[in-house]
C-alpha cells in the first residue's frame, strides 16, 4: 500500500563516509585520471598544495582558494562531456561503495512519502548523478561556474561545507515549503552540525569521534555501518572534496613513473586524514 507523499517533509543526507565509503570525488578523479583527463603536471601540482594545506592547517578561506584552484582544471571542459563521464564512473567505482545500511535509511524516507536529497561538497552535477543512480529526490552541491556549457574554473558561491550546507538546506525548505520541524538530516562529521542542528530528527551516520560526542550530548541517534574492516573503509579522506585527488592517484602515478621520491612522499602525505575533514 503506498504511503501518499508529506509536502512538508524531506531528509537530508551528507555523501562522503555517510552514503559512501570514503570521499565521492576521489573516486570520480581516479576514473578520471585513468582516462587521462588530468595531466601529470596538474596531478602533481594540486598534489603538493594539498599537501602544504595538510602541514599549515585546514581554514575556510584555504579550502575555498584550494577548491577554486582545482576547478581551474575544469576551465574549458564542456560540462555535457563530465557528465557523460561521471555516468560511467559511477557504474565502475561507486556503484559498490554505497552503504546499504545509510541506502535503506533513505529508501525508508522515500517509501513514507518524503522527499530526499543528498547535499554535500561534491560539484553538483556529480552528486546529481549519485542521486539519480540512488532514485533521490535530487542534489544540493557546490556549483561550478559555467557559460556556454563550458566550465570556467570558477565557482558561484561558496563550497557547500558547514553553515553553508544549512544555508542551502534553508533555502531549499524556504522554496518547497518544508517544515525543518518535521525533516531529517544525517552525516558522519562534525563539521555538519549545522545542519543536524537545522532539523528535528539528526542522526550521526559512521561518526567521526568529535561527531559521537556531540550526539550523544546531545541525544542525536548515531548509527554505524562499519563493520570489523572499519580501518580500510574510510581510509580514504574526506579532505577538500577535489582536493583528495592528491593523494591517490598523483602518488600512484609517481610511483608508475618511477618519481616516486618527494612528490610520492608529499603526495601521500595529502591522502592521510586530519583532525577536521571538510565536506
Amino acid at each position: 500500500m503506498s504511503v501518499p507523499p508529506d509536502p512538508h517533509a524531506a531528509a537530508f543526507f551528507d555523501v562522503d563516509n555517510t552514503m559512501m565509503v570514503g570521499a565521492s570525488i576521489f573516486h570520480f578523479a581516479k576514473g578520471m585520471a585513468a582516462r587521462n583527463f588530468f595531466s601529470w603536471r596538474d596531478l602533481v601540482t594540486f598534489s603538493l598544495k594539498q599537501a602544504r594545506l595538510r602541514v599549515v592547517g585546514e581554514r575556510h578561506g584555504d579550502m575555498h582558494s584550494t577548491r577554486e584552484s582545482a576547478l581551474a582544471f575544469v576551465a574549458g571542459k564542456v560540462v555535457a562531456d563530465i557528465v557523460l563521464l561521471g555516468e560511467e564512473i559511477y557504474d565502475e567505482e561507486l556503484a559498490d561503495r554505497i552503504w546499504s545500511g545509510t541506502y535503506a535509511l533513505a529508501q525508508a524516507h522515500l517509501d513514507e512519502g518524503r522527499r530526499v536529497w543528498l547535499v554535500t561538497a561534491t560539484p553538483v552535477e556529480l552528486a546529481t548523478i549519485i542521486a539519480r543512480r540512488l532514485k533521490l529526490t535530487g542534489a544540493l552541491g557546490t556549483v561550478a561556474e559555467a557559460k556556454d556549457g563550458v566550465y570556467t574554473g570558477r565557482l558561484v558561491g561558496e563550497v557547500l561545507h558547514g553553515e553553508a550546507k544549512a544555508h542551502a538546506v534553508q533555502a531549499l525548505a524556504d522554496r518547497e515549503g518544508l517544515d525543518l520541524a518535521k525533516c531529517s538530516a544525517y552525516s558522519d562529521s562534525i563539521n555538519d552540525v549545522p545542519l543536524l542542528s537545522l532539523v528535528g530528527h539528526a542522526v550521526a551516520v559512521n561518526p567521526d569521534s568529535a561527531l559521537r560526542a556531540e550526539a550523544k550530548q546531545r541525544g542525536w541517534e548515531i548509527r554505524d555501518f562499519r563493520t570489523g574492516r572499519k580501518a580500510a573503509r574510510i581510509g580514504i579522506p574526506s579532505a577538500l572534496g577535489i582536493g583528495a585527488i592528491g593523494g591517490g592517484v598523483a602518488a600512484g602515478l609517481a610511483i608508475k613513473r618511477g618519481r616516486a621520491t618527494e612528490f610520492s612522499r608529499l603526495a601521500l602525505l595529502a591522502s592521510q586524514p586530519s583532525r577536521r575533514r571538510w565536506r
